[in-house]
């Protein structure tokens, strides 16, 4: 159980810079989050596309956790423990959608390169968060820090 805890509020490595990291991949997961529940063409209609059952539920569920997920990965609060779940959503949209192109006729792997290249950065910046932390600015650093006042 210590490991956990110290996964969530281990110390938050790296520099202030970070912030610049948690805002791209907190805002993209935030407002897709928000599109799956007004946009039923990027929510349940593209969920049922894909083949996911229960597209509706599916798409909101997913939705919800890229809501709040992505409020906390931008706030820099648990940036960790939230980009997990960040993680597995991107993991599985790549598998469920990117990955097949490379089976499609006229599309093939430089067209799913070139498809996949939001995705791409979205997993490599939610593994850099869960291997640094929040950054210098972020709340993490402000409540881990003695007096609140964060990293140096």
């Amino acid at each position: 159980m210590g490991s956990f805890r110290e996964f969530v509020s281990g110390p938050s490595a790296g520099p202030a810079g970070i912030v610049l990291i948690r805002i791209a991949a907190g805002l993209i997961f935030f407002t897709q989050g928000i599109l799956k529940f007004t946009d039923p063409t990027l929510g349940m209609i593209r969920f049922a596309r894909i083949g996911f059952p229960h597209p509706y539920f599916t798409a909101h569920f997913v939705g919800s956790f890229e809501i709040v997920c992505g409020i906390l990965v931008l706030l820099g609060l648990w940036t960790r423990a939230a980009a997990v779940p960040l993680l597995i959503v991107i993991c599985t949209a790549i598998a469920t959608t990117k990955i097949p192109e490379l089976f499609r006729s006229n599309q093939g792997f430089w067209f799913m390169v070139s498809d996949g290249r939001t995705d791409f950065a979205m997993l490599c910046s939610l593994l850099f968060l869960i291997f640094t932390g929040g950054g210098a600015w972020s709340l993490d650093a402000r409540r881990i820090a003695p007096g609140g006042k964060g990293n140096p």
